[in-house]
């Protein structure tokens, strides 16, 4: 079940997304690069986004954010699944949630940001409709490097 992010799911999005990061080899820093975590109501909802989680059980076991760029934009940030539930439909339907939503806003564009070593989730993106849209280097521990994706959307769709 996809739900709107609450107070007690701050720490089990920290040890999913931590998880996430160790897997492939990448340093997770919540107190760092990756602070937004740790001020998701400001850093989401205070800018006019959203934050979601996938939970199964009562466990998070996925996450998906979305923030405004612009009057027209969304961007998709913290898409995350755990490594057992993917290829089973799981991220498509956090990325679909988050993509209605913003449509439902009246965003006409989304882009996402997403590290050049999660091919997975490449496949998966364009599979949606997204075109890869640009490279950038982040200004993390690591040096990473992203791969942007960005598509349109269709206005006030839910």
């Amino acid at each position: 079940m996809i739900v709107t992010l609450r107070p007690e799911h701050v720490p089990h999005v920290l040890t999913l997304i931590g998880g996430v990061f160790a897997e492939y080899g990448m340093t997770f820093d919540p107190d760092g690069f990756d602070r937004d975590l740790r001020h998701i109501e400001e850093k989401y909802r205070g800018d006019g986004g959203e934050f979601w989680v996938l939970e199964d059980g009562g466990r998070v076991v996925g996450s998906v954010a979305v923030v405004p760029l612009s009057p027209s934009e969304v961007e998709i940030k913290r898409v995350y699944l755990e490594a057992a539930r993917r290829g089973r439909g799981e991220g498509r339907a956090l990325m679909e949630h988050a993509m209605a939503w913003a449509a439902a806003r009246g965003y006409t564009r989304v882009s996402l940001w997403s590290d050049v070593k999660f091919d997975r989730a490449h496949v998966a993106y364009q599979r949606l409709g997204f075109v890869q849209s640009g490279v950038r280097d982040c200004d993390d521990v690591d040096r990473s490097r992203e791969y942007g994706f960005a598509r349109d959307l269709i206005r006030g769709a839910a």
